[in-house]
């Protein structure tokens, strides 16, 4: 008995908002999650080919692009020497085209009858993902062009060329097709796994790329995920600024259009919030009795890296102009953090789900049981999350470096406001084992789990310089960084399991987002054996790294192990590989002010193509860790050895 393919099983082929996902071998079987999809509609349940009523025998295939798949089989019984059958399957925006190539090398016309039986049955991506029947979606029309029928006759030494395709309109649909190519740089690296990774990851991106008007942003992954969603949608673009300002850009605007304007418990919205995610109708969850409205704001993170992916583009050398235009957005985002963030009053950013359907955790680890105490209980709501009060340390502070610079009121309140909140922090949150605790539950007890989730706090300026180690030094042991990458829990804790969804696996973003942070506070061993785990991890995934993978240790495994039902492509997981450049680099701009920090990792690595302030430049490393720059626009300066905001200081490892 033959069993289902995974989801990890399966070959990708997309342009967003349209994919396919089939076998290894072509073959689009009315099981599982094959089919073709336009946005959250499965708009084809099936198309097999067969020769004289027989399906070929499958031999390989290989991944042309991101939106473009080459399949080959052999057709054994049509004579010696075989025929050969190549399925060349091409995605573009709304459009799935087949060209059936039969290829014969015998001394004798070939006849055989080609058919392609194909299924039109449309489901949502809800009653995919879970199985069960649910409505049809309306409003989406699908027709199919070409003769699935043929007679062929192939002559000696000749081939034969037939084609189908299939189209899709939607005439409710909230996601759309990029305009034009990707607006940011293509940088440029020596032979090796990093360029390797970072050139699938740019294609992957390219293919993932979805617009609101001319204003473009990434739709999170494929197939559960291809729409707007804020805190995918807001890291991915921050971790490609090293290519440019124009997708932070788009993906600042498109959310600001749909910032929250009212209080609405259904939707968890609420004036200023950013959103969570965008869909066509409401949509049943991963979760027992979940459903999502289609506008949905249930996110305690995405309005703060909102904020801070504002400054940063800034920083990046986003123009005066386009800054100023998001600043009364900005200004909603505070509003929401002074006014909403904080419910009970007792001075930290929690959240509950009061709707009774929506998301149980609301912060990047959104699935039931991802916040526990270190003895695997489950903690119980509202939960303060570790990384979520440093997120708002740092939005508090990038929000009034704008407000300064634009000549608007409000900076000394907002440092005021970080400054009470790093002490309240530091007085709460940490936890016997030298390292701050994974939440705070209802009773303000630290939920004491040592979890990935400290690790962001790096690149927030929240912890001083012995928290800073103390916490790099806690993310570097071998219950954390034993695996390839880092775990999201440490694998001594009651409720770690290797191929949990949150706690024990390895998330690719997660990982790449502590790297930058060990990077920036030059942390640079713990971050070199995170990286060499990515890689490692790249490599036997083909250079298509998934969202996440096991977390089982790699004196136990020689290669990590799939989590089946992983997106890939996927959005942030693509991007982290620009993470891991710009944090091997050590490249801090800050445009407004004149200056480009260089604090790179000693590990040999030249770059060329990556932009700032819409310059093209050109960054090479040695081992010995020394830097060099070119390219640079007029009126910025290096400054070599010092941190990230300009500030001299030794290296820490």
């Amino acid at each position: 008995m033959s069993r289902q393919p995974l989801l990890h099983d399966l070959v990708a082929t997309l342009s967003a908002p349209t994919s396919v996902l089939s076998g290894l071998d072509g073959q689009i079987r009315a099981t599982g999650v094959q089919g073709g999809f336009h946005a959250d509609t499965r708009v084809l349940s099936q198309a097999i080919l067969r020769l004289d009523g027989r399906e070929p025998t499958a031999i390989g295939h290989t991944v042309e692009s991101a939106s473009r798949t080459r399949f080959v089989a052999l057709a054994r019984w049509l004579g010696d020497p075989t025929v050969r059958v190549e399925r060349v399957r091409e995605v573009g925006p709304g459009l799935i085209e087949e060209r059936i190539e039969i290829v014969s090398t015998a001394e004798a016309p070939v006849r055989t009858t080609v058919t392609v039986d194909v299924g039109l049955a449309q489901a949502a991506i809800g009653s995919v993902r879970s199985g069960r029947r649910g409505p049809t979606p309306e409003g989406v029309l699908v027709t199919v062009t070409g003769d699935l029928s043929w007679q062929v006759e192939v002559a000696p030494r000749q081939r034969v060329v037939l084609t189908w395709r299939l189209a899709v309109r939607d005439e409710r649909a909230v996601v759309s097709a990029p305009i034009g190519g990707p607006q940011w740089a293509t940088p440029r690296l020596g032979p090796g796994p990093l360029a390797r990774l970072v050139g699938r990851s740019l294609a992957d991106l390219s293919a993932l790329r979805l617009s609101d008007g001319r204003d473009t942003y990434l739709g999170a992954g494929l197939p559960w995920y291809l729409t707007l969603f804020g805190r995918d949608s807001l890291w991915a673009a921050r971790m490609m600024l090293p290519l440019g300002t124009t997708l932070a850009a788009g993906t600042l605007r498109v959310l600001a259009r749909r910032q929250g304007t009212k209080v609405d418990p259904e939707a968890a919205e609420a004036p200023g919030k950013i959103m969570h995610e965008l869909r066509r109708q409401d949509v049943g969850l991963r979760f027992e009795g979940r459903r999502l409205p289609p506008v949905y704001y249930g996110t305690i993170d995405a309005t703060l890296l909102w904020i801070s992916l504002l400054h940063d583009a800034w920083r990046w050398g986003l123009a005066e102009d386009e800054v100023g235009d998001l600043l009364p957005a900005m200004e909603g985002a505070l509003g929401w953090l002074r006014d909403f963030a904080d419910p009970d009053g007792d001075g930290f950013l929690e959240y509950r789900d009061t709707s009774g359907h929506g998301l149980a955790n609301q912060g990047w680890k959104d699935s039931g049981d991802a916040v526990r105490f270190r003895d695997g209980r489950q903690a119980e709501p509202p939960i303060a999350l570790v990384e979520v009060q440093g997120y708002a340390y740092r939005a508090a502070l990038d929000g009034a470096a704008l407000l300064d610079a634009f000549g608007r009121p409000g900076g000394d309140r907002w440092r005021e406001y970080a400054g009470g909140l790093a002490d309240r922090f530091r007085a709460r949150f940490w936890v016997d084992g030298g390292y701050p605790a994974l939440a705070l539950d209802r009773d303000k007890r630290p939920v004491d789990a040592l979890t990935s989730n400290i690790g962001h706090l790096l690149d927030t300026g929240i912890l001083n310089a012995a928290e800073e180690q103390a916490v790099a030094a806690a993310l570097a042991g071998d219950v954390m960084s034993g695996g390839y990458g880092l775990r999201t829990m440490a694998a001594d804790s009651g409720g770690y399991s290797p191929l949990s969804y949150h706690c024990g696996s390895v998330w690719t973003h997660d990982t790449a987002i502590v790297i930058a942070g060990l990077a920036k506070t030059a942390f640079s061993d713990a971050a070199n054996a995170l990286i060499d785990g990515l890689l490692v991890a790249a490599e036997t995934f083909d250079y298509r790294l998934p969202e996440l993978h096991s977390g089982d240790a790699r004196r136990d495994f020689d290669r990590p192990m799939p989590y089946p039902a992983a997106c890939r492509p996927q959005a942030w997981a693509a991007a982290a590989a620009i993470a891991i450049l710009s944090a091997q680099l050590g490249i801090y701009p800050d445009v407004p002010n004149g200056l480009v920090a260089l604090r790179p990792i000693a590990r040999p690595l030249a770059v060329q193509g990556l932009r700032i302030a819409g310059h093209d430049i050109d960054i090479s490393v040695a081992a010995d860790g020394t830097a060099s720059l070119s390219g640079l626009p007029p009126g910025l300066s290096v400054q070599q050895g010092v941190d990230a905001d300009g500030q001299a200081g030794p290296a820490r490892h």
